[in-house]
């Protein structure tokens, strides 16, 4: 059953990793243990499971069930869930979202189907059905990923504004687009909507000055190892403190710099080895074909770590003394 009901998705939304066991299958044990650690940050607004933070990739639809079901058993009684909807079909995406409805999941993360990579962006209406099948299977809100247009994935400006219209049960989008120029006019553009579209920063790279663009909140997967640090600066931010914003991202800068670095796509591997550093996790198993981390990356998260100032209890109660 739904517990928090009319959830609309703003604020500091951090996404949660998934604990592996060494013969690659899910550690629920350690995963409820991380969830439960994030989840008892004060001032998040929602935490978000079966992303890409959580290896949703490589998790099949009985995995990602069970997944959402042992977080909500942990969790789920204490702060909204979103659950992430990726899927390529349609179909399989409304199966998720009837899933994650029935589940109790308070709202859907929903990802570009890979399908639409080649040449999807010129036809809009592939978008628009996609969406409004998912959005017939069940009436929980919405977030819409949304993707950098030089991806394939990314949903061009005019073709969101349609989906606003045509999917009411749209609420938020993720965005993602990196691109400076493009985020700022959606925030300024979709916020001041007659139907307010709350932009979501995933930005996670340049946090604070996307932020301060007035991003509604923020949903990202650093949020799985700094959720007080998010909170610390979006907080900030809000009140309009540049000072304590900028020696809030201080903290954030080296562990972004690491995070982010080239190659993107081991983001998630080296948070994951970061949870492992910080005795908050046991152990970092990814699955292929994401590999193991070379010894020089580890130490290099490890000086990340120090410099921002990182302990097992979090960072905030290091700022305070």
């Amino acid at each position: 059953m739904r517990k928090f009901k009319n959830f609309q998705p703003k604020g500091v939304i951090p996404a949660t990793l998934l604990a592996l066991n060494e013969d690659f299958s899910i550690n629920e044990k350690e995963s409820r243990r991380h969830n439960a650690h994030v989840a008892a940050t004060p001032g998040l607004a929602a935490v978000t499971v079966n992303g890409h933070a959580s290896e949703v990739h490589a998790c099949t639809f009985e995995e990602q069930k069970r997944i959402l079901e042992f977080c909500i058993d942990e969790m789920g009684d204490k702060i909204p869930l979103i659950n992430g909807v990726y899927a390529d079909g349609s179909h399989e995406a409304a199966r998720i979202a009837k899933m994650a409805d029935a589940a109790g999941a308070s709202c859907l993360l929903v990802f570009p189907p890979q399908s639409m990579s080649m040449g999807g962006q010129l036809r809009p209406e592939m978008a628009i059905r996609h969406f409004k099948m998912i959005a017939d299977a069940t009436d929980l809100p919405i977030i819409l990923f949304q993707y950098p247009m030089g991806t394939g994935l990314g949903y061009p400006f005019e073709t969101l504004l349609r989906l606003f219209e045509e999917v009411p049960s749209i609420k938020a989008i993720k965005d993602w687009s990196n691109d400076a120029m493009l985020h700022e006019k959606h925030i300024r553009t979709f916020q001041s909507l007659p139907r307010p579209i709350t932009v979501l920063t995933t930005h996670s790279s340049w946090l604070m000055a996307s932020l301060t663009m007035g991003a509604g909140g923020l949903l990202s997967g650093a949020g799985s190892v700094i959720p007080d640090l998010q909170v610390a600066l979006f907080e900030a931010v809000q009140a309009k403190d540049l000072a304590k914003a900028q020696a809030i991202n201080d903290r954030i800068y080296p562990l972004a710099q690491a995070f982010y670095s080239p190659p993107f796509l081991d983001m998630h591997n080296r948070m994951k080895e970061c949870l492992v550093m910080l005795d908050r996790v046991e152990k970092c198993v990814v699955r292929p074909p994401l590999m193991k981390l070379s010894d020089a990356e580890l130490k290099r998260l490890r000086e990340a770590l120090s410099a921002a100032g990182i302990g097992r209890d979090g960072a905030m109660p290091l700022a305070a003394e």
